[in-house]
């Protein structure tokens, strides 16, 4: 900790907003040729981003690459191939005021960006938005999350291996660091995490008039309806709600299902728990587990607030929490966000009453609608305002570049990926070009009947 201390004691903006200033980072090809670096160098690091996932999370090499590093490899692919078009002027017709002249939005990075990142995927939280900065010719400084302090090294490790310390900078440290860099004079504050901190930081910047994105949380329903694919709406729910041991910002975190679909609903979720983990009494081989104590005493807390009917099994020693249903749910596991591997299940009759609970909490990240019916489809789509939603699936809307992925108000402020991050980390400045080879005298005093004519022509 002493070390981590001493980096960011001695940390200083001045360097990162001179090399800005330089021009350095705004050219094409220094683009180009950094994301080219940084996705070589995370290549390299394959197997000790892997390592550190598993000591952070318990991540299997499989999630660790799907979930994080294959979206990151993609991310900076994607970018790589349409940066150049997107950094050309984009011509848009001129008013008549304007005329003759040109107009056109031209796209210029923000400044010196910080980033900071959670724990649950502390690679792809970090790294995604940080290519997205880079595309937009920025310089960067990135704050990964002290709870998973293994993949935190391993990117300090291949950020000194990519970039010179003034372009792209990791400061590592706690809580009171990320407080402390948060509250210097940043052009661009970018923060995923929890919505209380999102708060914070979002006030922070504010009265600094620091421009910001926050990807924050939320409780994200999954509606089953009576007509859906059970079997499937069952697999579906599991996977997405299960996966990195229910530690993800858009997982599934609770399910409202029509009553009368409730029971073969549970044993598809059974099958489907017995197919993922085998015997979940104790920890599976492919299974994350949970973060740190004190997270892991929180959620055996809001297991009481349920009935449990599948699962319920814990082991202090490795922090393990099974996948776990619970039914009659109550108190705060219906109104906090659980980030971890319960899950409430509701029933409902009609779909307005599904609609009337989801209403009581503020709009969730994400939404999933499990249906057959293009009606049921969406009349939730409409009913139920959401940072993104699938139909008949989960988390899948966070895969594609092509894909904004952000929150709704207390889910979250602003949007990325693909070109959404290179929009996010840029300022769009209009331009006008007016030629000199006339000067129409009708906007210049004296104004004395131009009035009329001004009326006619802005009809």
């Amino acid at each position: 900790m002493e070390a981590i201390g001493s980096q960011a004691g001695t940390f200083s903006l001045a360097p990162l907003k001179a090399f800005f200033q330089g021009g350095a980072s705004r050219a094409a090809e220094v683009r180009l040729r950094y994301l080219e670096a940084l996705g070589e160098t995370i290549k390299k690091y394959e197997s000790s981003i892997l390592q550190a996932l598993k000591d952070d999370l318990g991540k299997v090499a499989f999630e660790g690459y799907a979930t994080e590093i294959g979206l990151v490899l993609e991310e900076i692919s994607y970018l790589q191939r349409h940066l150049k078009k997107w950094m050309r002027p984009q011509r848009v017709w001129p008013s008549l005021a304007q005329l003759p002249g040109q107009a056109a939005v031209q796209y210029e990075p923000r400044g010196v960006v910080l980033i900071i990142s959670p724990w649950n995927y502390p690679f792809q939280l970090l790294m995604l938005p940080l290519a997205g900065a880079l595309a937009a010719g920025n310089v960067v400084v990135l704050k990964p999350s002290e709870l998973a302090p293994a993949t935190a090294q391993v990117i300090q490790e291949i950020i000194e291996n990519t970039f010179p310390p003034e372009y792209v900078q990791v400061v590592q440290g706690d809580a009171q660091v990320a407080a402390d860099l948060v509250e210097k004079e940043w052009d661009y504050i970018f923060f995923t995490g929890s919505t209380r901190v999102g708060r914070i930081i979002a006030e922070s910047a504010s009265r600094r008039l620091i421009p910001y994105t926050l990807e924050l949380g939320g409780k994200s329903p999954a509606i089953v309806e009576a007509d859906a694919d059970i079997r499937i709406a069952a697999r579906r729910i599991a996977w997405g709600k299960w996966l990195n041991a229910g530690q993800t910002c858009i997982a599934p975190d609770y399910v409202l299902i029509q009553e009368k679909v409730l029971e073969p609903f549970l044993q598809y979720l059974k099958e489907a728990i017995q197919t993922f983990y085998g015997d979940i009494s104790r920890p599976p081989a492919e299974y994350a587990r949970i973060i740190q104590k004190s997270h892991f005493e929180r959620l055996l807390r809001l297991m009481q607030e349920g009935e449990v009917t599948i699962g319920g099994y814990s082991d202090p020693d490795t922090l393990y929490i099974s996948p776990t249903v619970l039914l009659s749910p109550q108190g705060a596991l219906l109104e906090e966000e659980i980030f971890g591997p319960l899950l409430p299940i509701l029933t409902y009759k009609a779909p307005e009453e599904a609609i009337s609970f989801i209403h009581r909490l503020p709009p969730p990240l994400a939404l999933y609608v499990f249906s057959d019916s293009s009606y049921a489809q969406q009349y939730y789509l409409e009913k139920v305002p959401s940072g993104g939603a699938c139909i008949n699936d989960t988390l899948m809307h966070i895969s594609s570049s092509r894909l904004p992925f952000g929150g709704i108000r207390e889910s979250g402020i602003g949007r990325y990926h693909g070109w959404y991050s290179f929009e996010t980390f840029s300022h769009a400045r209009a331009i006008v070009k007016t030629p000199t080879w006339i000067d129409l005298p009708l906007r210049y005093p004296p104004y004395g009947r131009k009035l009329g004519l001004i009326r006619k022509l802005l009809r």
